[in-house]
């Protein structure tokens, strides 16, 4: 009963904050490489951090948007930024650090959408849905500012890491596992599956048309 009360109060919010604090690296490490001045990396990573879960909130008409009633995820990007600016140098291998941090901001966020959707009772697809927006769109965003081409927009296993995820939490649910251990599963899956198709170098195939 006592996790019953606590986990959607507090390890909710902390897993939140936990892919706050992993896209506002990705958005800052990768904002700093394209020489981008302090407050154009504090941009970056506002928008890599929070630009998901403001569309989520407005697919699913949520007023006011989260980060408008809690500063603290202001706060937390901006002085995450900061920080890591102050220490870009140790970071040698740009590209392996973004890929790590996002994916951690991948399965946190995905999380987060998803289960948001579902306590606004909507339906699994939706959720599943809402789940891929919250992680994908501030990615999205961050590569467009920064003139990359998205992630997404690639072959990478990226919103299928997110659906499998999503899949399998709803598969757990009907098995009957407890929301909260779910909720760490569907996180390491994600997790691992995007990981693993980097170590690996998975890739979704390209239909083309043969002449």
């Amino acid at each position: 009963m006592v996790n019953d009360l606590i986990f959607p109060d507090i390890l909710l919010y902390l897993l939140d904050m936990v892919g706050v604090i992993a896209c506002a690296i990705a958005g800052t490490l990768l904002a700093q490489h394209k020489g981008f001045d302090v407050t154009g990396c504090i941009l970056v990573s506002m928008a890599n951090a929070v630009g998901g879960g403001t569309l989520r909130d407005l697919a699913l008409e949520r007023h006011p948007l989260f980060w408008m009633t809690d500063l603290n995820y202001m706060f937390v990007i901006t002085a995450t930024s900061l920080i890591l600016q102050t220490f870009f140098h140790l970071y040698h291998k740009i590209d392996r650090a973004v890929k790590l941090f996002d994916a951690i901001g991948l399965a946190a966020f995905s999380v987060i959408g998803f289960k948001v959707a579902l306590n606004q009772d909507m339906s699994s697809l939706i959720a599943i849905m809402m789940g891929v927006w919250t992680a994908i769109i501030g990615g999205l965003l961050r590569d467009i500012i920064c003139n990359q081409i998205p992630l997404v927009l690639q072959r990478e296993i990226y919103i299928t890491a997110s659906i499998v995820g999503s899949v399998a939490y709803l598969l757990l649910d009907y098995l009957g596992v407890h929301a909260g251990v779910n909720e760490f599963i569907m996180l390491g899956i994600i997790f691992w599956v995007r990981m693993l198709a980097l170590r690996f170098d998975w890739h979704l195939p390209s239909i083309r048309l043969v002449d």
